[in-house]
């Protein structure tokens, strides 16, 4: 469906494509990851038709994009920067599109208005909140039905809501129609859940390309954004501050995601602490590695040892207080039951709640 080959594209000496290769299938999602200014809306811009290449070649269904009317009327674009004329609402914008897609769908732009409630058809589109403008856009491409929708960042500016619709909306098109998809994302956790294929690109070029799973495997994007890998997790996509890494003044016993208001409580107040023991499949084990300065942990599904205890208590005994926020305890978090009296034995158990009264360092 769609095949780039060999793309370069150079601005004033800075280049910024240098022979990039792709191969988008129908019906597939192609999320694009990577760092700002990668090269995700150069490389998009050409999709689209926007640049013409410097050298290689950027086609659909056999036929190169750039000066293409007819290859043009099959993309549906979405770009970062919204565009509208300067006075049109959104029934002006969709007469606009009449006349230049054959395939708009009237009818089904009325059937999607009850998606889209809180937008006045009848207003200025700029005077619209910018989330209200993406929706817009987003409902015009769809009424296009296109062969190969394709979407700069479309989640800026999206609450919550309109984030988990539309890309739904997109995943069951992109089945039902036989739809391609191209989209940038900078949300990985999105990326990871709607992608069929992730490219990753790097600088001038595309980097690992593969299946999510593929992709985020081990700590491959880690290095592409230079962050820690303690602050994000390859498996969810998911992305954790780094907290203080003093020396603890706290002991945290959590577990299956109890403890995990206390780190972030604790963040807040740049306090430094220490946590455990956690099975490192544990819900907050994560959380706890990128907040806490210290964690004791034990491997999924072994049984903790005398030496992770030891190590726990430890921590407790150099530590000005405990919080225990586990509130059920059975076989495998038996040794947290334990740590919790010891807190108690040294006068160190606090409450939860006395944590609201702390000062930051």
């Amino acid at each position: 469906m769609i095949q780039v080959n060999g793309l370069k594209k150079a601005f004033d000496g800075f280049v910024a494509l240098n022979g990039v290769d792709m191969h988008v299938e129908k019906g597939a999602i192609y999320g694009l990851v990577g760092p700002n200014g990668a090269g995700k809306s150069t490389l998009i811009r050409h999709l689209t038709g926007v640049y013409r290449p410097d050298q290689g070649e950027v086609q659909i269904d056999g036929e190169n994009v750039y000066e293409n009317k007819a290859v043009k009327s099959k993309i549906a674009y979405i770009p970062d920067e919204l565009f509208y004329f300067m006075q049109a609402d959104t029934m002006e914008m969709k007469r606009f599109y009449e006349g230049i897609y054959p395939s708009f769908d009237g009818k089904l732009f009325y059937r999607m208005q009850e998606f889209f409630p809180n937008i006045d058809v009848k207003r200025n589109i700029r005077r619209l909140s910018k989330g209200m403008q993406k929706q817009v856009a987003f409902w015009l491409a769809i009424c296009c039905k296109p062969d190969i929708l394709i979407l700069d960042e479309p989640t800026s500016y999206l609450d919550m809501r309109y984030k988990i619709d539309i890309l739904s909306s997109i995943r069951r098109l992109a089945a039902e129609r036989n739809m391609a998809v191209v989209m940038s994302l900078h949300e990985l956790d999105l990326a990871l859940k709607v992608s069929d294929v992730i490219a990753c690109v790097e600088g001038d070029h595309i980097g690992k390309t593969g299946t999510p799973e593929e992709v985020f495997s081990g700590d491959y994007i880690q290095k592409l954004y230079g962050v820690d890998t303690e602050c994000f997790d390859p498996r969810t996509g998911a992305v954790y501050l780094r907290g203080n890494k003093s020396r603890p003044k706290i002991f945290v016993i959590g577990g299956a995601g109890s403890g995990i208001p206390v780190y972030h409580a604790l963040q807040r107040k740049n306090v430094p602490f220490a946590a455990g023991i956690l099975m490192e499949n544990d819900v907050e084990y994560q959380d706890s590695c990128a907040a806490a300065s210290r964690v004791v942990s034990v491997k999924p599904f072994f049984p903790v040892t005398e030496e992770e205890i030891a190590e726990a208590r430890s921590w407790i005994k150099t530590c000005e207080t405990c919080v225990c926020c586990a509130e059920t305890f059975g076989p495998y978090n038996e040794a947290n039951r334990a740590l919790r009296e010891y807190a108690k034995t040294l006068g160190k158990l606090i409450p939860a709640e006395a944590l609201h009264h702390l000062e930051g360092t």
